[in-house]
């Protein structure tokens, strides 16, 4: 039985998508592809304001995580964390035999600007980790801020990953000053799972020139060389190039303050009817995410089941993740989803909640 995804990732796909990725097969050395990658890379550069490259990897957003600390970090690096994946960043960089040291805030904080100074004021780090917004708590860490704090520290590789944030709120990538700017498609984007891009800066570049052992499959000088003929090092994934292509142009179409307003409004509806039903947030609204919302159990309701009984209906959901797991849930509210999408799935939630519940 297929199921309506809603949760965090890989998210809905609409089928226009889908049907893009079944354009005519074309070889990635051809000048057919080159148009398609040219095409791509401007748009993505359009959407983030990159003033450097952006590439395309065919790989999961952690491929990408793993190649930008064994390009950049030369001496040790500050991984910030405040969730699952921000945490894990920091196991991935000591696999990779570096120097690293992770800098926790609690789950459901935000990492702040204090701490980040706090760290590298140290003087001990050439580079660090923070990922934008936590999905495996539904946090949103104040990006504007942390850019402002790395000014202070031009020699430090300023790493974000926005794998569950680009394309739903702004990200000035220029403004910001982030040296690798990254994300994985099948959130925000809208696509199906197995491609990454990422922003390099000129200045990450170069660095990256004078780091041994780097790697081959994500070493950025072998992307920069490809991407000057508009490819890649390795064989990409067309047909998932030819639908982030149709997506783009669809996001350009809506207009992206428009985009950003629906992603609001969602986040919105979403926070009201969680409270309306009993639960309460996982985030302040201070540092709520804007893709995905975290509600909390209230205690009297059996989330599994309810996940099961829901499936059952068709659709999938999520009750929560990791150490949070069916303490909390999370809903998401993000890509091609409308305020509508929500309240379909509210309304089956609401006719299942009195199954489940205690009293």
């Amino acid at each position: 039985m297929s199921k309506k995804l809603y949760i965090p990732g890989p998210v809905q796909v609409s089928h226009d998508v889908m049907e893009a990725m079944c354009a005519p097969m074309i070889g990635h050395r051809m000048k057919e592809y080159a148009e398609l990658h040219a095409e791509v890379t401007a748009d993505l550069k359009q959407l983030i304001n990159a003033p450097g490259p952006v590439f395309l990897s065919t790989s999961s957003a952690f491929g990408v995580m793993e190649g930008a600390v064994r390009n950049l970090v030369q001496k040790r690096c500050a991984c910030f964390g405040n969730g699952a994946f921000s945490n894990k960043w920091h196991d991935v960089t000591e696999r990779c035999g570096l120097r690293a040291d992770l800098f926790k805030a609690e789950w459901g904080q935000p990492v702040t600007a204090a701490m980040v100074d706090e760290a590298l004021a140290t003087g001990l780090y050439d580079a660090m980790t923070l990922v934008h917004n936590e999905t495996s708590t539904g946090v949103m860490s104040p990006l504007e801020e942390i850019a402002e704090v790395m000014r202070k520290y031009p020699g430090i590789s300023f790493i974000v990953d926005t794998v569950s944030s680009m394309t739903a709120v702004p990200i000035d990538v220029t403004a910001l000053g982030i040296d690798v700017c990254l994300a994985g498609v099948q959130k925000a984007f809208g696509l199906p799972p197995g491609l990454a891009v990422f922003a390099v800066s000129q200045k990450a570049l170069d660095k990256a020139r004078t780091t041994p052992n780097r790697g081959y499959y994500f070493d950025f000088i072998e992307f920069e060389k490809n991407d000057e003929k508009h490819n890649t090092p390795s064989t990409p994934c067309i047909s998932l190039i030819f639908a982030l292509r149709h997506q783009l142009k669809k996001m350009f179409a809506e207009g992206l303050e428009n985009r950003y307003a629906r992603h609001r409004r969602m986040a919105r509806v979403t926070r009201d009817w969680i409270i309306a039903q009993g639960f309460g947030l996982y985030a302040s609204d201070s540092c709520a995410s804007m893709t995905l919302t975290t509600g909390t159990n209230d205690g009297r309701t059996d989330l599994e089941k309810l996940k099961k009984m829901a499936g059952e209906r068709g659709y999938a959901m999520d009750n929560g993740y990791g150490k949070i797991k069916n303490q909390t849930f999370r809903i998401p509210h993000m890509a091609d989803f409308t305020v509508a999408d929500l309240e379909e799935l509210f309304t089956v939630l609401e006719e299942l909640l009195p199954q489940v519940r205690t009293d």
